[in-house]
């Protein structure tokens, strides 16, 4: 079976392939291939508490997610995530680091097993996304210091992950009470850095990064089905805008 890395270098829509995802953890190497340095690595966790807010965007073509992405980047995002469910995805990741070096972050979500994290990084990945906690993906990546922010929705799922060695984690789907059930969570366990990635929009972010979150995803509030659908890539650009201004109010996260 397919990794969805595999299937996106070669182009397979995702409901056109079987419908489980690769989950074995390949055989264990003394190399550490892909290592990155720990500056590099302090770098990247500096750019997400510098800039707070990711770009997450699935989209149904290749030629949509460049247009989106680019409308976003317009309208002042800094850190984007492309998506393995997105047609040619490795390929836009490969494609933005070169044509924005280091002005914007570009990191590869959607990541299902550690073939999908070797391809992203193969690609130029800068980080690493998971929807759900993987923990052989956690820890290949944190093993090579690499930023993994794998997809967590309890309080135990989030401590686990940073246990696991994920530097942030991301906080997904979207949790009752929202913003207040990041505050709670946060005073409780202020060694976790969450990333909520669901119930964040372009007029609540602020609330979100005032109570605990240390950095957001926007993904349909800001890529607007109905934008996406008609290509006004110029909607896209002003709810970009928007965001950034209200992240820019409230500032940096200060790291520890």
């Amino acid at each position: 079976m397919l990794s969805l890395a595999a299937r996106a270098a070669r182009r397979v829509p995702l409901a056109q392939s079987q419908k489980g995802f690769s989950s074995s953890a390949p055989a264990a190497s003394a190399a550490l291939d892909r290592a990155q340095s720990v500056t590099t690595r302090e770098s990247v966790l500096d750019r997400f508490a510098r800039d707070r807010a990711c770009a997450v965007l699935r989209a149904p073509t290749a030629a949509a997610a460049d247009k989106a992405m680019t409308a976003a980047i317009d309208g002042g995002f800094r850190i984007a995530e492309f998506t393995l469910t997105t047609p040619g995805a490795l390929d836009l990741v490969s494609d933005y680091r070169a044509r924005h070096g280091e002005e914007v972050m570009i990191g590869c979500g959607t990541i299902m097993c550690v073939e999908d994290a070797e391809a992203a990084m193969d690609a130029g990945s800068e980080f690493i996304i998971t929807p759900v906690l993987i923990p052989e993906v956690i820890q290949w990546c944190s093993m090579r210091n690499i930023c993994c922010v794998p997809g967590t929705q309890t309080p135990t799922e989030a401590w686990t992950a940073y246990n696991l060695g994920a530097p942030l984690q991301k906080i997904f789907p979207g949790v009752a009470g929202g913003h207040l059930w990041l505050k709670g969570v946060s005073a409780a366990l202020p060694m976790l850095r969450l990333n909520p990635t669901s119930g964040v929009d372009l007029d609540n972010v602020a609330d979100f990064l005032q109570n605990g979150a240390a950095s957001v995803g926007l993904v349909a509030p800001l890529f607007e089905p109905a934008a996406m659908g008609a290509g006004d890539w110029g909607q896209i650009e002003a709810n970009a805008h928007k965001v950034i201004m209200n992240v820019k109010a409230v500032g940096p996260f200060k790291r520890h």
